[in-house]
Parts: C-alpha cells; sequence; structure tokens
C-alpha cells in the first residue's frame, strides 16, 4: 500500500508545515521539496501497485517508496513526541525555558539530519523513476488493459468450459430463471443475478442462455460480457456483430467508424419488432447499463435482460428489475463439488475426511473456490493435505492452480480507491471467524488515517460510506443489523480474508504474533497479536510500531508491563480489549501520538490523573472496566470524540447499566461526538446537567441518575445539540419522577431514544419525531395508554415498552405504526386486552411478549390475525394456561367460530412461535411441537391435581 503511505505522508507535511511552522526552522525548505517530490509520486503510484504483480523491477521501486515514506513519518513523529515531552510544565518555569530551547536546539539538529538522509533516498528514487520512465511505463501498462483483460475473459470462458456432471447445485435456480425468461410477461423486464466473486454468476447465467427453451422462446440473443475496463461503442459493435452473425447477415459497412449514437440506433432498429434476451456479464457500474439499455427497445415482445454482477448498486439500479441473490452451496451441495474434484467423483477416503471438513469450512459454499482447492488437492498426500489446510494464504499467492481464483477476487480489490484498498485490507487485523463490531471498526479506520475530511461529513459519516461501500462490492458481509437497517456487525468471507493475507505479507501493512510466532521484524508498523501470553509481547523490540490490536491474550506474568512491545513509543492504535490488565499501564502515558484507546472488558478501575499528556486522543473506550470515575485532568484532551464509560451489571429495576462520574469542566471536551454514561447525581448534577450543553457535536448522550430537579437543565442542554442521534436518560430510581416536558425544541434527527423512569405524562415533543427509529419507555408507569402519541411516528421500527403503563387496555389505531417491524410488551402487569383497528401495524414480523400475566390471550389472538407479515411471535414467563391456547393439540380452545378462524390463519401462515421460562438457573424453551405442548399441558394438569377445585 505504498500509495496510501505516501498519501498519508503528504496531508501530514502540508498539515505540519502549516501548524508547526516555528519549530520547524531550519528544515522547513527540505520538507517542502520532499512533500513536492511524494506528491508527484503519487499521482501514478496506483497504476504502478497494479503493475507491479508482472514486473518484479516496479515492484522494487514501489516497495522503496513505500519504505521511505514510514520512515519519513517515523522522524517527524519522533520529533513531535521529544517536543511534547520538552513543553511539560514544571514549577520551574525559568530553568524550564532554558532547558527546553537547548532540546529543541538538539532536536532541531537531529531531525536536520535525518531529513538529509531522507531527500538523498528520495532523490535517488525519483532518479530511478526518471531512468525507467516508469510513469510512461504505468500508462502504457494501464492503456495495454485490454490485453491483460483477456486473461479476464478467458476466467470467465473457464464457466462456460465445465460439463454437466461436474455443476453442482444449479439444477433449482435453472429452471427458476428461465421460467421467468418465458412467462410471457409484456414488455422489457431486466433480472440481476447478483453475488460475490466465485459463487457461480456467470455460469449460471450460461446455463440459463443455452437452454433449449430459452433458445427457441427467443428471436435474437446476444451475451455481451462488460468487465470493469468497457468503452459502450465496442459492447455496442459486438452486440451488432453477434445479432447479425446470428441471422448470417453482414454488419452494417463502416461499424468501426461509427459513434455510439449511429451504433445504438442500429442495434435499436434490429431489435424493434423482435423478442430478444441479452446477457450483460461482469457489470461494474451503472453507467454501463445506462448506455446499453438505451439501445434496448420497450416493445410488447416479452423481451428479457440478464445482468451478471458483484455490485448491489448495479443490480438494482433499475426500479423494476427483479434481483436474484445467489446463495453458496449447502453444505452436501459443497461436499459433493468437492469430491468430484479432489477424488475425481469417488468417495472420500476416512482418513481425509476431517481435513477435508477443515478446507470445505473455508471455502464457505463459494463454487470457484471448491473447484480449485480441490483440483489443486487431487492425487497429493495427507502431508500435502495437512501443510495446504495451514497455509491456504501462501497457496493463494504462490500456487499455479489457484492463480485464476486469486485474480478473480483481486478483481474487487483492484478496483478500490485507495483509501478503500487501506480500509479492507485492515480487516485482516481480525481473527478468522471473528464477527467484527462496526463501530469499532469504523473508530479504527479514523485513528489510522484511512477516513478522508469531506466538507458537511463526519469521518465517522464518511467512514460508514466507505464500509457500505465495501459491502456494496460483495468484499464484506452484512453479519447484523438493527433499526432501519443500520449496521451493527460484519464480516469477512474466511477465502477473502486469506487473500487478504496473501496481500499483508509483501506490504508491510499488518504482522501477526502468537504462540508460533514470537520473531517479528524491528520494523512492524502494525501488530495483531492473536492467542499468546503477554510475556512474549514484552520480549519484542518494536520502535517503529503504530498499531497494537489484542485478540484472545492469555496472561502469566504478573505485571501489566508485559503487555507491550519495548520501545513502541510511536504508537496510534492500543486496542487490549479483554486482556486481563488490573491496572492502568504507565507505559502508555508515554505515547503522545495515541489516538486510539481501548481498555473495553479489562479490570482496570482507576485511571490516572497523567491521562492529560495524551493530548491527540480521539476514542477512550471503557465500557465494561470497573471505572466509575474519571479525573479532572480528562479535560485537557480537546480532541477526544468518543468517551464511552459504562459497564452491564446484574439486572435491576431500572435496567442494568452503570455510568460514571463527570469531572468538573466536561463542557470543554467540544469535539465530543458520543458521551456514555454520564451519572447526573451528585452534589454538582445541575453544573453538569449545564455543562453538556456546550457539547454541541454530541451525535450520542447518555444519562444516568436523573434526579427531578435535574430534568430542566438538561432539557436545556439537549435544544443546543441539534445533530444528536441517540439519546438515553435513567432516573435515579424507581421512584424519581423525571420530566422531559421542559425540552422546547428536541433534535430533529434524533434516531433512537430510550427513556427509564417515572413519568407524569410523555413529553409532548414525542410526536415530533420524525426520524425516529428506535423507541424505548422503561418504568415510566403512565396512566394513559403511549401509543397514541406514537402511533403516527413516520419511521418507527422498534417499539420496547416495559412496565411503561399502568392501564388495562392498549389499543393500536387505524394506520397506526406505519413501518413498525418489532414490538416488545414485558412486563405490564394490569393489561388486559391488546386492540387493534385496521391497517395498523402492516409491517410488523417480530411480537415479544413477556411478563403480562393477565393478558387474555382471546384478545391477542384476533390482534394477530391482522399481522398479516408476522413471522416470530415469543411469549416469557407467561401462564402455561394461555400458552396452551397456541397448539394444535389444545382440545379446551372452541373449535370453531371467530378463534378458530384467527387460529387457523396464524397456522397458514407459518410462523415462528416460541414460549420461554425461567426455571431456577436456566431458561426453559418450547415451540409447537407435541412434545412441548405435552410438557407444558403436564404442568397444568399437575397444579390441578396438587391444588383440587371444590365443589
Amino acid at each position: 500500500m505504498a500509495e496510501s503511505a505516501v498519501s498519508f505522508l503528504v496531508e501530514k507535511l502540508g498539515t505540519l508545515a502549516e501548524k508547526e511552522v516555528k519549530l520547524l526552522k531550519g528544515v522547513r525548505g527540505e520538507i517542502e521539496l520532499i512533500r513536492v517530490e511524494f506528491e508527484s509520486m503519487k499521482a501514478f503510484l496506483e497504476r504502478a501497485e497494479l503493475s507491479q504483480e508482472d514486473d518484479l523491477e516496479l515492484k522494487v521501486w514501489v516497495k522503496q517508496v513505500r519504505e521511505v515514506a514510514y520512515d519519513m513519518e517515523d522522524i517527524l513523529d519522533e520529533f513531535m513526541l521529544n517536543l511534547a515531552r520538552d513543553h511539560g510544565r514544571g514549577f520551574m518555569r525559568y530553568f524550564h525555558k532554558i532547558k527546553s530551547s537547548i532540546h529543541n536546539l538538539k532536536a532541531r539538529h537531529h531531525i536536520s539530519s535525518k531529513i538529509a538522509d531522507i531527500k538523498s533516498r528520495v532523490n535517488k528514487i525519483a532518479e530511478v523513476h526518471q531512468r525507467y520512465n516508469f510513469k510512461s511505463y504505468c500508462t502504457e501498462q494501464s492503456a495495454s488493459a485490454s490485453t491483460r483483460g483477456t486473461s479476464w475473459h478467458d476466467l470467465r470462458e473457464d464457466a462456460f468450459l465445465l460439463e454437466e456432471g461436474e455443476l453442482v447445485g444449479i439444477d433449482e435456480p435453472r429452471e427458476e430463471l428461465v421460467k421467468w425468461l418465458v412467462d410471457r410477461e409484456p414488455g422489457l423486464e431486466v433480472l440481476s443475478i447478483f453475488g460475490m466473486g466465485g459463487l457461480g454468476k456467470t455460469t449460471l447465467a450460461k446455463r440459463v442462455y443455452d437452454n433449449h427453451q430459452v433458445k427457441a422462446y427467443f428471436q435474437s440473443h446476444a451475451w455481451i460480457t462488460v468487465s470493469q475496463s468497457y468503452e459502450i461503442e465496442d459492447i455496442l459493435r459486438d452486440m451488432v456483430e453477434q445479432l447479425h452473425e446470428e441471422i448470417k447477415q453482414p454488419v452494417p459497412q463502416g461499424m468501426e467508424s461509427m459513434n455510439r449514437m449511429r451504433l445504438m440506433q442500429i442495434v435499436k432498429n434490429f431489435l424493434q419488432q423482435k423478442r430478444y434476451v441479452i446477457i450483460l456479464d461482469d457489470v461494474w457500474n451503472s453507467k454501463a447499463l445506462e448506455g446499453i439499455k438505451n439501445a434496448m427497445p420497450n416493445s410488447s415482445f416479452c423481451s428479457r435482460i440478464i445482468i451478471t454482477t458483484r455490485m448491489a448498486d448495479v443490480a438494482t439500479v433499475f426500479n423494476q428489475s427483479k434481483v436474484y441473490k445467489l446463495k453458496p452451496l449447502s453444505a452436501e451441495e459443497s461436499w459433493s463439488l468437492f469430491c468430484k474434484k479432489a477424488f475425481r467423483g469417488n468417495p472420500c477416503p476416512p482418513y481425509l475426511e476431517h481435513l477435508s471438513q477443515q478446507i470445505l469450512k473455508k471455502c464457505e459454499g463459494l463454487p470457484l473456490a471448491i473447484v480449485a482447492i480441490g483440483g489443486l488437492l487431487f492425487a497429493k498426500d495427507v502431508q500435502e493435505w495437512e501443510m495446504i489446510s495451514r497455509s491456504l494464504a501462501a497457496e493463494l499467492e504462490s500456487n499455479d492452480k489457484m492463480h485464476n481464483f486469486r485474480k478473480i477476487l483481486s478483481l474487487s480489490y483492484n478496483d478500490l480507491h485507495y483509501n478503500l484498498k487501506s480500509c479492507f485490507l485492515y480487516l485482516g487485523v481480525f481473527p478468522e471467524d471473528h464477527v467484527i463490531e462496526c463501530m469499532r471498526l469504523i473508530r479504527l479506520w479514523i485513528a489510522e488515517g484511512f477516513v478522508e475530511k469531506r466538507e458537511g461529513m463526519s469521518q465517522e459519516e464518511v467512514a460508514e460510506r466507505y464500509l457500505k461501500e465495501l459491502i456494496n462490492r460483495s468484499l464484506v458481509q452484512i453479519a447484523e443489523t438493527i433499526s432501519r437497517g443500520r449496521l451493527r456487525r460484519c464480516r469477512v468471507h474466511d477465502l477473502m480474508r486469506e487473500t487478504i493475507l496473501s496481500k499483508l505479507r509483501d506490504e508491510n501493512f499488518v504482522s501477526f504474533a502468537s504462540e508460533q510466532k514470537k520473531e517479528l521484524d524491528e520494523r512492524v508498523r502494525r501488530l495483531s497479536v492473536q492467542n499468546t501470553c503477554n510475556n512474549a509481547l514484552n520480549q519484542l523490540n518494536l520502535p517503529r510500531l503504530r498499531s497494537l490490536l489484542i485478540f484472545g491474550l492469555r496472561k502469566l506474568s504478573t505485571s501489566d508491563e508485559q503487555f507491550f512491545p519495548s520501545g513502541s513509543k510511536l504508537l496510534r492504535v492500543l486496542d487490549l480489549r479483554g486482556s486481563s490488565l488490573h491496572k492502568f499501564p504507565q507505559q502508555i502515558l508515554v505515547m503522545f501520538h495515541l489516538k486510539y484507546l481501548s481498555l473495553r472488558g479489562t479490570h482496570v478501575c482507576i485511571i490516572p490523573r497523567s491521562i492529560g499528556k495524551l493530548q491527540n486522543l480521539e476514542t477512550l473506550d471503557l465500557k465494561q472496566t470497573l471505572v466509575s470515575k474519571l479525573p479532572v485532568e480528562i479535560t485537557k484532551l480537546k480532541k477526544l470524540q468518543y468517551l464511552l464509560v459504562y459497564r452491564y451489571t446484574k439486572m435491576t429495576n431500572l435496567g442494568f447499566v452503570k455510568g460514571f462520574s463527570a469531572p468538573r469542566g466536561i463542557g470543554v471536551l467540544a469535539s465530543l461526538q458520543k458521551l456514555t454514561c454520564v451519572k447526573a447525581g451528585g452534589g454538582r448534577s445541575k453544573n453538569t446537567m449545564q455543562e453538556l450543553g456546550e457539547l454541541s457535536q454530541l451525535t450520542r448522550l447518555g444519562v444516568m441518575d436523573l434526579k427531578g430537579d435535574d430534568s430542566k437543565e438538561l432539557c436545556h442542554s439537549l435544544v443546543k445539540m441539534t445533530i444528536l442521534r441517540t439519546l438515553s436518560v435513567t432516573a435515579k430510581s424507581e421512584s424519581e419522577v423525571i420530566d422531559l416536558d421542559f425540552l422546547s425544541s428536541p433534535p430533529s434527527l434524533l434516531r433512537t431514544l430510550n427513556i427509564q423512569g417515572c413519568l407524569k405524562k410523555l413529553p409532548h415533543w414525542l410526536p415530533l419525531l420524525n426520524n425516529l427509529a428506535k423507541m424505548s419507555l422503561s418504568w415510566t408507569r403512565l396512566e394513559s395508554s403511549p401509543l397514541i402519541a406514537l402511533q403516527n411516528l413516520p419511521n418507527l421500527v422498534v417499539l420496547h415498552l416495559s412496565s411503561a403503563f399502568n392501564g388495562e387496555t392498549l389499543v393500536f389505531g387505524d394506520r397506526g405504526f406505519p413501518k413498525l417491524k418489532t414490538l416488545y410488551l414485558s412486563d405490564l402487569e394490569n393489561l388486559r386486552l391488546l386492540l387493534m383497528n385496521d391497517h395498523a401495524m402492516l409491517c410488523l414480523q417480530s411480537l415479544f411478549i413477556g411478563g403480562c400475566r393477565h393478558l387474555d390471550w382471546k384478545s391477542l389472538m384476533v390482534v394477530i390475525r391482522g399481522l398479516v407479515n408476522l413471522k416470530h411471535l415469543q411469549f416469557s414467563d407467561m401462564p402455561e394456561e394461555f400458552a396452551l391456547a397456541f397448539y394444535p393439540d389444545n382440545s379446551s380452545r372452541m373449535t370453531e367460530g371467530i378463534l378458530q378462524e384467527c387460529f387457523e390463519e396464524l397456522m397458514e401462515r407459518n410462523p415462528e412461535v416460541y414460549f420461554i421460562w425461567r426455571k431456577e438457573n436456566h431458561w426453559e424453551r418450547h415451540d409447537l411441537s407435541l412434545d412441548s405442548y405435552n410438557i407444558i399441558q403436564g404442568r397444568v394438569m399437575s397444579r390441578v391435581e396438587v391444588h383440587p377445585q371444590v365443589s
């Protein structure tokens, strides 16, 4: 990633020259010359990096550029670190000033000498660049992409050469698509086959295209491979040639010199009175589609276009288009295909079954991977199988039989902007099969300097776009979403991760330490420590280390200092999440450049006052630690953006979250974007609530231990938080009445609102929250129904009511809750009836009811009948008699009438239905099976026998 390293350095040099003119006296000119030289290199590094795979000389040059950029960054960071040390406060100010001046002279002399050496190296690299004329070379390479591109077309043609007997799992999707093609629906329709590289999109499309029904039904056929380096004119010429060749007619004269409009007209005229099918294979952007579709006449002849793409936005570019998302092979299909390739259709020998399953697990149902690896393993002995299983990344990089597969996966990577390439490669720091929290990843990207600054957007918003783009390109998979489809967790396909690891090896981008690998080059810049002990870390000397992330660390030493490699004073990212730390490590306090510090899930309970030395800190993650208060010196961290200090404890009536006591002056942290969870209680609670009003950049705020007297001050502060997206407010106790009605103008962008504590009434401003997607009311104890105020919120997706209402009846009004998908009703002790008018909750998919022990099942059954999209129904801690009403085997339920109709309609929709009860130290779950019915019925009968009715 030379381009990324150089871009980061150029930005840093520019910023430094602007802000540190005095400190850089004597070397500013040299720094500017170096910046200009790097700027010129940056202009063509991207093309050089694409070409280096096939040119060793160019690869060496790119590596030299990357290393000198890293070295220059080291010099600047060491210089700034020394200056930061010398500008610390001493009690002898005059003496300190003299001492500081002497040190500054030494520092300038030291940096001057080092910069002279860098300048010499940069000049030599520039000379090599001029001598070999790499710039024109790269241009030529880029121009000859069509020549190299033929190899990509060759790869796609491999899909056409597969024997029918070698294909697995293709029959069902082929029949489904053929049926759609010949369904006689009038007009032009578009179908997109979408999925990541290697899933078999081209293979499926080819089998559909060659189907005898398709050939007979359509009068004209054309198969067009679009690819990344397309030209609309070339595509149209190809189409004209295929269409004319099919009917044995010559192409129009002068076609080679025709412009786009003329070619489009020829295609349109040819197809105007025909029923046609056009396959557009391997489409990478929507512009290509728009240019081609304009040449396609939309007549009434039932014509069809099929697109294959790995880009989600391309698949949905036409509103009327259908999308067929190609799924990975099932476990059975994967095994069948693997045996066909690895054993030529014979059964797998028993002694290779375990290894085969291990390797197949990495393939995750990806047909191209199974074919490539199966072919690689054919006729090899067990030792070679074990070696390939252990070192699949190396095989991807070096084995000729894996070459085509590697190229296919690399296509999406090579098409990325350099910022996105860095973000994508960074996913390699996480262990295999690790599900990644999206917000953690985003904060790490920002701290690493991968996320550019854009006007009108926060870096977090830019980073979210980066992640969505990687998902759009099928490079990253969504693992979990929250309300309104927001990303919560993501993952990388195992073989995509192996591809990342093969790219990391030569880039010095990330290195790894484990029990098997404890020796590392001292030039390591990012280190991922996985499943090792902290004794091994202390033995490493890594002076250039910028990032240290720890996963699954086993502590053997009693010293918390053992968690760090020695000499690592230039760290920007330190993630010790889940390690066995008990004390805040003092070594951290000399890390002047630190931007990201996570001690999440450790046993640390005290943050030292010297935390104020970390002047560049942007993220401080203390979630799930024992920290309950922060020193006043935290207010020196003016760049702090994320301050997360809370932990989950045993459930109490007002939740299970514990926050922290804020120090005086927290309002000066004007850069804060997320602050959770600050306690409002204490002698200076009103001051704390007032100071929050200074934090106008907050997008997320959590307030704990709120008293009634503090409510007004909090509301006055919330008015100033115009970009707030998430707000959580928890009262001091169950009996504490809080009043949020003082808020005159609520934050209009609010998406999530959690209120825990007694309310006399709902705030008047709730119906104004048009962007609200998730709402939770707990222990509010309202006397009137909250549904009236909430039912017209246009974007509410999740609603949770827990001990929120003291009444007996909840009515869901006509057309209420138009987008609600998930509803939780828990511990509504007095609730007896649920009523629903027509057309309410039409989008509801999941309903959870718990602890509502007086709820009438009959009224609920009628409500459920109207929930036409319900897929999941779950009850917890409800009476067993209530549960029995939902079982088909229940003989006591009415067998006719409206209730029976409701029940039958519910069963026809076949939603998932579960009943959960807490039994001693575990949860017990039952479904609608006969076994579950017998268990629950048995409990009811045993109670009747123990307490017989008295006549």
